[in-house]
């Protein structure tokens, strides 16, 4: 793997990351390489490589005065709880080396998972039997059981004792969001408000909080090819977790898509236990978790100037999809 240029990190990211191995217990002087990985639109995240090839993945948030949404406060404390649990269900992801705090900033330190990213070079006779590895490793983590509903951050205040009352204040923070950053919603925040509550009543057949990832797409999977064929190298970034209905995750595995129409990864997670029906109030959560998804993903591009590029991609294309997520809404509802 090319870590590139040793010196091409600023000097304050090698400060950095020699007082977060120090505080870890690891000698400081081991690093030999960092570098910054892509992909992620809100924590800084870089890759550690020691002298003797050992790779730890070191996260630290924004300042405290950058602008974000609500839920994204103390993110890494979700993304510990991911990682914890994941040892738990058994499933390949990152493990927690350190929790810390440097200058005022929470960091956390993990280990990293071999792979890079699911993309395009993936054949249609290896991505059947991939998606069906993936159900099954997303069943085990579904398995996982949380003490309440909810962010574990407490971004949005304490765990909640029932599923409706967490995601119906999920909902509302993601919309306060929307009018106060002014987002490119496709029909006002109200009107989404409204047709929204007409499904929470579909909420309260959620009785057992469940490990939720909530962002399960490609780039959140990383595949190791070797001569032995490729197989799942680690689940990541599951900062955006929450202890919740394990539906949710159905989202992001497929996003933008039809989780229906993923018959592979289905039957790896039916095969290793894992619920998957599709009923009227069953279809009702999903649009719902759709909807909270992609008001997220259009809501966050103002706050992180993310550029014309991504905001024209986002109204193109998720902002259609958050209209047929709410439209499913009301036409569910009325059926009731």
């Amino acid at each position: 793997m090319d870590f590139g240029d040793p010196d091409a990190r600023p000097a304050r990211s090698w400060e950095r990351a020699r007082r977060a191995l120090r505080a870890a217990g690891v000698p400081p002087d081991r690093l030999a390489r960092l570098r910054a990985l892509g992909g992620g639109t809100y924590n800084s995240v870089e890759e550690l490589c020691l002298a003797d090839g050992t790779r730890y993945v070191l996260k630290v948030p924004p300042a405290s005065t950058a602008p974000g949404l609500r839920y994204e406060r103390d993110l890494l404390v979700g993304e510990a709880e991911f990682c914890r649990a994941a040892v738990r269900a058994g499933v390949p992801a990152p493990r927690v080396v350190a929790e810390g705090e440097d200058a005022g900033r929470r960091h956390l330190l993990m280990t990293a998972c071999p792979g890079e990213p699911w993309d395009a070079s993936v054949t249609d006779a290896e991505a059947a039997g991939l998606r069906a590895r993936l159900g099954g490793q997303v069943a085990r983590l579904h398995r996982v059981t949380g003490p309440g509903f909810g962010y574990p951050s407490g971004a949005l205040g304490p765990l909640a004792p029932d599923w409706r009352t967490a995601f119906t204040a999920m909902y509302a923070a993601v919309l306060d969001d929307a009018r106060r950053h002014g987002a490119p919603l496709p029909r006002p925040a109200d009107e989404i408000a409204g047709t929204a509550e007409a499904a929470y009543g579909a909420l309260d057949e959620i009785a057992v909080p469940r490990l939720v990832h909530f962002d399960l797409w490609p780039g959140n999977v990383l595949l190791d090819r070797s001569e032995a064929g490729v197989r799942i190298g680690g689940l990541i970034d599951g900062e955006r977790m929450f202890w919740g209905d394990p539906a949710a995750d159905f989202v992001s595995l497929a996003l933008l898509g039809d989780i229906r129409e993923d018959e592979a990864f289905l039957a790896g997670y039916r095969a290793a236990g894992g619920r998957a029906e599709f009923g009227r109030t069953a279809r009702m959560r999903l649009a719902l978790y759709r909807s909270y998804l992609y008001l997220i993903m259009l809501t966050e591009t103002i706050p992180r100037a993310l550029g014309p590029d991504h905001e024209h991609w986002v109204r193109d294309h998720v902002a259609p999809q958050l209209s047929a997520a709410v439209e499913e809404i009301g036409r569910l509802a009325v059926t009731s």
